[in-house]
């Protein structure tokens, strides 16, 4: 869960049905939390499946649509919104048909239309028996109304990130309002009341109802876990089976969740510093992680003098380099643009910084969708002593990541529509059968207790650990001690036996493995491809496919419109 703006969402279209254009007025939410086994209404038509425009979606066979809901659930006869949504049938008979499997990539405001292709990568034909269901959550891509509020946000040559100066403080606080401002006048401003969580989940329980299932299975990763959380809670007796991957804390939603990311990710930096020392025969730049860590971060002071190029400053230098917190998938394009900033080539960290980070109408879709769901999901601090005072504690001993993260999320103190508490319930998982967690041991953005609370909560899930692993939401990606038990559980539903106690996993496996210097490589040629982009070397070890380059980017994308 990160920073990242580039809308991945356009290249996925679908053909456009039309939508009555959106009104540009937001009103409150209702702060009333809705209780288990909730169940609306309203029940949609059922799909008009056509063609899809995605080429890798027509390559797959697959169709596409939209399902009708309501804006507003408590109002289900009022006006009406689009989902995205897009099918790929199962391949078995239809006697061995195991009904639906939604996808969420994870965000909020991550694209999810072309995960309907992910089941063909669930190994032994784990995939099989479903209907995988991709779709663009409301506000999202393809679905209708889309949200967009200001594609320059992101552009160069912003405020520095850490605010050791009043003067900096005052322009962050300047341009946070006003992009919540630019939201409240957007074209989808209308959704923004109606863009928590558990909008998402009913939206998500419309999908099935349209699609004539009395149940649904569902693949969750990063956010998408939590959904899957609420929507376990809300509609137990609908939930069949579900892989969460990346497992959000449901204790932490949402301001301490980032303040526990900080932490995580300055980790997985001193991690990923201390591999480009170990390869230091390939990449010169010092033989200890802490020699290496000491030059990015007099790098990080040099750029906030004086951008190099005129505009790679000390955000776009911290930005550029996130993602090596997130995964190990592209470490050895980071490192390699860490040898060419070394040298005065700034063009590789410009180019990932790029990557990450779109411009221009649109782009901003889904920053602005992640902010429409977390700053009304839950109250926040509208103090700003209070953020500076909880931030600075916590970029003493995590600066990497910390005033980044703080300003990203800084809008929601002044977001036009205010939750006064939780607007979801309690998640429990009491009243549903078995389900499968997985996180790697030091994920960043879902820090690994987050699977244990998750754990705790659902009495007959069972947890697998990537052991020592940084990567967030790597499950098929090859490493067959994951990737079998997940096409096992799909198959039969039987998931690894549950050890006693609470605190820790119940199956311990290899994480998603640190690449080799130099072009990339990793464990298979599907991880391989899983970078972004940098290098083009085939994989080593044992050849097991996990799934392709595009829908791994997409994934790395979703994580990238939050932190």
């Amino acid at each position: 869960m990160k920073k990242s703006l580039s809308a991945a969402a356009a290249a996925f279209g679908l053909v456009s049905i039309g939508l009555a254009p959106a009104g540009a007025s937001a009103r409150q939410a209702s702060s009333k939390a809705p209780t288990s086994g909730a169940s609306s209404s309203y029940t949609p038509p059922p799909v008009s499946w056509g063609a899809c425009k995605a080429p890798s979606l027509v390559k797959a066979g697959a169709q596409c649509g939209y399902v009708t809901v309501p804006l507003d659930y408590a109002k289900p006869k009022g006006a009406k919104i689009k989902l995205a949504v897009s099918r790929i049938k199962h391949k078995t008979p239809d006697a061995k048909k195991q009904g639906i499997m939604l996808v969420n990539p994870g965000g909020p405001g991550g694209s999810g239309l072309t995960l309907a292709r992910l089941g063909q990568w669930v190994p032994n034909g784990g995939g099989d028996p479903y209907d995988w269901i991709g779709f663009d959550p409301r506000g999202v891509g393809d679905s209708l109304p889309s949200l967009a509020c200001d594609g320059n946000y992101f552009g160069y040559n912003r405020p520095d990130y850490r605010v050791t100066k009043a003067g900096t403080e005052r322009q962050w606080l300047h341009k946070t309002a006003g992009y919540s401002k630019a939201c409240s006048k957007a074209d989808g401003a209308r959704l923004l009341p109606h863009m928590k969580t558990v909008d998402n989940v009913r939206d998500m329980d419309s999908i099935r109802k349209a699609l004539g299932e009395k149940q649904i299975n569902f693949y969750g990763f990063s956010y998408g876990s939590y959904l899957g959380q609420v929507y376990a809670t809300m509609y137990p007796k609908q939930t069949r089976r579900m892989v969460l991957d990346g497992v959000v804390n449901p204790k932490d939603v949402w301001y301490d969740a980032n303040l526990n990311q900080d932490v995580a990710f300055d980790a997985n930096m001193d991690t990923f510093f201390d591999w480009v020392a170990k390869n230091d025969a390939t990449y010169h730049l010092g033989k200890s992680g802490k020699a290496i860590k000491k030059r990015w971060y007099a790098m990080l002071d040099k750029l906030a003098k004086t951008p190099a190029d005129g505009k790679i400053g000390p955000n776009e230098w911290t930005d550029a380099f996130l993602n090596a917190g997130y995964y190990v998938f592209g470490w050895e394009g980071d490192a390699e643009a860490l040898v060419a900033a070394f040298k005065g080539d700034f063009g590789p960290v410009t180019d990932l910084y790029d990557e990450a980070n779109g411009s221009g109408p649109g782009s901003d879709n889904g920053y602005a969708v992640y902010l429409g769901t977390q700053c009304s999901d839950v109250a926040w601090p509208t103090s700003w002593n209070k953020w500076k005072a909880d931030n600075t504690r916590v970029a003493k001993k995590a600066p990497f990541e910390t005033w980044a993260n703080a300003m990203f999320n800084l809008p929601c103190t002044s977001w036009p529509v205010k939750a006064s508490n939780r607007q979801a319930p309690r998640v429990d998982g009491s009243k549903v059968g078995p389900i499968l967690l997985i996180s790697e041991t030091k994920d960043g953005a879902t820090p690994y207790g987050g699977a244990l609370e998750v754990r705790k909560r659902f009495p007959k899930s069972s947890l697998i650990e990537g052991v020592g692993g940084t990567t967030h939401s790597g499950s098929l990606s090859g490493i067959a001690c994951t990737d079998d038990k997940i096409a096992t559980y799909l198959l039969s539903g039987k998931t690894p036996q549950r050890t006693r106690g609470q605190g820790h996993s119940d199956v311990k496996c290899e994480p998603v493995p640190q690449p080799a210097p130099g072009p990339a490589n990793a464990l298979t040629e599907s991880a391989s491809d899983s970078g972004r982009g940098h290098g083009h070397g085939k994989g080593h070890g044992k050849k097991r496919h996990g799934m392709p380059q595009d829908l791994r980017a997409q994934l790395q994308q979703a994580a990238s419109s939050t932190r």
